[in-house]
């Protein structure tokens, strides 16, 4: 079946479709199902919309020769993908952790896109549907392709890697996110893990910050591995300067560079140093490697600079957990500027210890004397000094009474917080 599906694949000039309202013509449809919605239901509206081939799971929705029928949708679109990435014999590298794994592969993506044709995921499509797409979009014009891989409960990374295939690994760190589907930080642990039990399995190499002890002590001796760090590491750097972005120096073979990057934060030294790591091993020249950083601009709210008429506001609120938000913190008090205020969201889905940890970030702020304003029902548990409110509309109404001029912000919480707004106001 997946081999006769293949054929279709590639007769299809590699289109694939999972939406009937943005649909690929002459494309293969998957009638994906989630918990809201029935792909399956949709089939006769993706032919009409330009598909040339739909695969469903349910029979009732068969038309003709172009419904494919299959037990599963979703299994079927990963077999199929995974079929086609093992038809490509390139180093494929996975990267995953908890934090700036997305910062990480945007990173590398410059780098290795400086002298090789390199597929890169796209935005944060880095679950079980999300990797399979991206696999898919592989050519025979590619000659590496990076492919995150997101976990939210036991076993996400260990499925991933069966997928992708990875030859190459890196986790760029392991903390505490998703509690609530993890049920415990060991079981976090035991999953990002799981990339380097494949990777020892395939008989690949890994990239790893020696800083990170846990990470360091977790790699069996037998993998070859490739270390980066602050020191006895075979690529080192440290961070040599914050105004507000910041620029490191790095050591290659006993050769010193400086870099300027469009990146805030100490806790991007490590992404950095992964890309280095990376370019270096796959014998990216070292001035390939210092202008793809120089020149890389973050997006999305990741660490990203927006200058106002009055104010800079750093924008890190794609996401947040615990240890996010405090190497943010950290890295804002480091930034030598007068006026300075961090509008902190919750950090959504931590379980049984979101009281905890809302309660260390307000400990943290009352001990380094940060100013600060806490959005969510979260932190509204949590008593404190600190002016605090329901939602970013809340906010946006005590805001607007306010004069912000000369001010360097802090904009860090979960997605589901909405921090963004304030961006689109005239507040700051």
């Amino acid at each position: 079946m997946i081999e006769e599906l293949y054929h279709h694949f590639l007769a299809c000039n590699q289109r694939v479709s999972t939406d009937t309202r943005n649909i690929s013509k002459n494309s293969i449809f998957f009638a994906l199902k989630g918990p809201n919605f029935n792909g399956n239901k949709f089939a006769k509206e993706a032919l009409n919309n330009g598909a040339n081939f739909v695969v469903i799971d349910e029979a009732k929705y068969q038309i003709d020769n172009r419904t494919i029928l299959v037990d599963d949708v979703l299994i079927c679109l990963q077999e199929l993908s995974n079929f086609h990435r093992n038809k490509l014999k390139i180093p494929v590298l996975g990267i995953t952790g908890t934090n700036g794994k997305t910062t990480s592969k945007e990173l590398i993506g410059a780098v290795l896109s400086s002298q090789y044709k390199t597929l890169i995921t796209i935005g944060n499509l880095n679950n079980h549907i999300g990797v399979p797409l991206t696999l898919l979009k592989l050519t025979s014009q590619h000659e590496i392709a990076i492919i995150e891989m997101g976990a939210s409960k036991e076993g996400d990374i260990r499925e991933l890697a069966n997928i992708a295939e990875p030859t190459h690994g890196l986790i760029t760190n392991i903390g505490k996110a998703h509690l609530e589907g993890f049920g415990s930080f060991e079981n976090i642990i035991k999953t990002k893990l799981e990339l380097y039990d494949f990777i020892h399995n395939a008989k690949g190499e890994i990239f790893v910050n020696n800083d990170d002890d846990l990470l360091r002590n977790s790699i069996d001796k037998t993998i070859t591995f490739h270390t980066y760090g602050q020191q006895k590491s075979i690529i080192n750097g440290f961070v040599a300067d914050h105004h507000p972005t910041i620029g490191i120096k790095w050591v290659i073979a006993n050769q010193e560079y400086y870099t300027k990057t469009n990146l805030i934060g100490a806790y991007n030294l490590n992404n950095l140093l992964a890309a280095i790591s990376i370019g270096n091993y796959f014998n990216v020249s070292n001035e390939n490697i210092h202008s793809s950083l120089e020149k890389y601009l973050p997006s999305n709210h990741r660490s990203q600079i927006v200058k106002t008429q009055n104010n800079t506001i750093i924008a890190d609120c794609y996401n947040a957990n615990p240890s996010s938000v405090m190497e943010s913190l950290k890295s804002f008090k480091a930034i030598n500027e007068a006026n300075k205020i961090a509008v902190l969201g919750d950090m959504l889905e931590l379980g049984e210890v979101s009281l905890e940890e809302h309660l260390a970030v307000i400990t943290f702020l009352e001990k380094e004397k940060i100013d600060a304003i806490l959005v969510g029902n979260e932190f509204l548990k949590v008593k404190s000094n600190y002016p605090t409110f329901q939602s970013t509309e809340k906010a946006i109404e005590f805001l607007t009474q306010k004069d912000f001029k000369n001010f360097t912000i802090l904009l860090k919480g979960s997605r589901g917080i909405k921090l963004e707004k304030l961006i689109d106001t005239t507040i700051f």
